[in-house]
């Protein structure tokens, strides 16, 4: 818990900044509801809440009237880092499916969990559904590439859940910190160039 309190210190800005900013979720936590809302997932939004993080997991976030799909695509839009909780159910969920496709057509950093599933499990069953292919092709390529994605495993019936939960939180704050740094290194050639340039202005 400490090293997760101290990467989060590192991490979180003063809380007189953070209200001048939009309050966009930073982390998207896609999972099977059935199988994880009352245990590994929610305990992980809990866990990052706790830590001052803003996690978006939709049954803590969603209220009555909200559009189902314009919420959780600007979730995902806006977030920095995705965690895609695995569980033997995840792939019969159209709605986990479409999430972690939206994750990777973003490109952003996604941190796969595999609870009580192996990754060579992740497959989705057509069985004559009315999606659309084009739609099935998505949710295909997005399995395989969080398949072949470092992650971590969770065997919910012998792991230690609050060492899991360290562990799990850890990685999502490092992500989190190399999505600043890497946002950050972007921008900086850019200003150096605005400045050059500026000063040959001047000097002209």
């Amino acid at each position: 818990m400490q090293r997760s309190v101290a990467l989060s210190r590192s991490f979180v800005r003063p809380w007189n900044q953070i209200q001048q900013l939009p309050r966009s979720h930073e982390v998207f936590i896609s999972h099977r509801g059935i199988d994880t809302r009352r245990n590994l997932a929610g305990l992980l939004y809990d866990h990052l809440y706790r830590l001052r993080l803003r996690p978006f997991l939709d049954c803590r976030n969603l209220k009555p009237g909200d559009r189902l799909f314009d919420k959780i695509d600007t979730a995902v839009r806006n977030c920095k880092v995705g965690v895609a909780v695995f569980s033997p159910r995840y792939c019969e969920s159209y709605f986990c499916l479409r999430e972690l496709a939206l994750m990777m057509e973003y490109k952003k950093r996604v941190i796969p969990i595999f609870c009580d599933v192996k990754p060579s499990q992740l497959r989705f069953e057509d069985n004559g559904s009315p999606i659309p292919e084009k739609e099935i092709e998505r949710f295909r390529m997005a399995l395989e590439e969080a398949k072949y994605t470092v992650g971590l495993a969770f065997d919910s019936s012998k792991g230690n859940w609050s060492e899991f939960l360290e562990s799990a939180s850890d990685a999502i704050i490092e992500n989190l910190l190399e999505v600043d740094r890497e946002r950050l290194e972007v921008k900086s050639p850019k200003q150096h160039v605005l400045k050059c340039n500026s000063s040959l202005l001047i000097t002209k």
